[in-house]
């Protein structure tokens, strides 16, 4: 994938988005120097790219979360050294925005400074399967609160439907329909649909632009 210097992963609650967040700073890893992966989800405590610290650290990827991020305690602040996003044009980020419109607002305000550098793209994250986006209309809903939380717009979809560990590659195939109704609707391509590593040989060369993940484990 050809990565942008910010790359903002969006999309409802459960939709999948530190997975992809997680997966995407190991694949920018092997493509640039100064990677960081960013959890600006100050809303959800309790699934959190954090959880995947020790690997992300031994990789060489810079991580930039709350202090209280898997504590008893979490503030709805975002860290100062958030910032560097911004304003270290070497880095190149991947940033886990809360769940909805709530979660976008953290991000609002990075946006001016996102804009300026225009050097980003937005990915809203569908997933089929989630109860309350299960068709096209009420997933572009969610997209449109989202922009107007973040002010910034979305640049692309990522197809992340899926049904945890039960998920199988007719699930994945049988979700197309729904994400290209989406992109025809927004005016947004599918840039990636991802799936678990574990199948995803069985979807090559069936779907384009296949994105296989290692599954982060949920805390005990």
């Amino acid at each position: 994938m050809n990565y942008k210097r910010i790359t903002l992963i969006c999309g409802h609650y459960g939709s999948g988005k530190t997975n992809i967040a997680v997966n995407m700073a190991f694949d920018l890893k092997r493509q640039f120097e100064k990677v960081a992966i960013a959890d600006l989800d100050i809303v959800n405590p309790y699934f959190r790219s954090k959880d995947s610290a020790p690997e992300l650290e031994a990789a060489g990827v810079r991580m930039i979360v709350s202090e209280y991020a898997n504590s008893n305690l979490d503030i709805p602040a975002l860290p100062q050294e958030m910032y560097a996003i911004v304003d270290d044009k070497e880095l190149v980020s991947v940033v886990d925005v809360g769940g909805d419109d709530r979660g976008a607002y953290a991000l609002g305000r990075l946006s001016p400074a996102i804009r300026e550098e225009n050097r980003y793209d937005m990915f809203l994250v569908v997933n089929h399967f989630r109860p309350l986006t299960p068709d096209a209309v009420s997933t572009i809903e969610v997209m449109h609160e989202i922009e107007a939380a973040a002010s910034l717009t979305f640049t692309g979809i990522i197809n992340n439907s899926n049904l945890g560990a039960e998920t199988t590659a007719e699930d994945v195939l049988a979700s197309q329909a729904y994400a290209e109704e989406i992109a025809r609707l927004s005016g947004l391509p599918v840039v990636l649909t991802t799936v678990d590593e574990k199948i995803a040989a069985s979807l090559q060369g069936k779907i384009n632009n296949l994105f296989p993940m290692h599954l982060q484990k949920r805390p005990v």
